[in-house]
């Protein structure tokens, strides 16, 4: 191979690289989006999708929020057994958040289709 062809690979694999990590940085940036969009740190995401919460129970420490967002093309709400909070109607892409303050295992269910449940334990 000539010197001149073997600078032309090391330089091609460099701008390979180059775009890798490139691509890299970006999708990381993409994980962290949402808090860098005005959402707080201590903000957990619950999806509402294929009519389930997923996850359908979760732990988490007190002071978090709690974000749920309609993944669904049908109408969801949230309602905690305790009445300690309510959405209403959640169309496909909307969210609804609750900040939990107090230690205690947190039931809710969605009053449209109450076969959904989820749990939220705060330590």
């Amino acid at each position: 191979m000539s010197p001149i062809r073997a600078r032309l690979d090391v330089r091609e694999f460099a701008a390979v690289l180059l775009r890798g990590t490139l691509l890299a940085a970006f999708l990381s940036a993409a994980a962290v989006a949402p808090a860098a969009l005005g959402e707080p740190p201590n903000t957990i995401r619950i999806d509402v999708k294929d009519f389930m919460f997923a996850p359908t129970s979760m732990t988490v420490k007190a002071g978090a929020t709690v974000t749920w967002t309609n993944m669904d093309q049908e109408p969801h709400t949230l309602k905690s057994s305790d009445g300690l909070f309510r959405s209403g109607a959640l169309d496909t892409g909307d969210s609804f958040s609750f900040k939990f303050d107090k230690p205690g295992t947190y039931q809710y269910v969605c009053t449209i289709h109450p076969r959904m449940v989820g749990t939220v334990v705060v330590e």
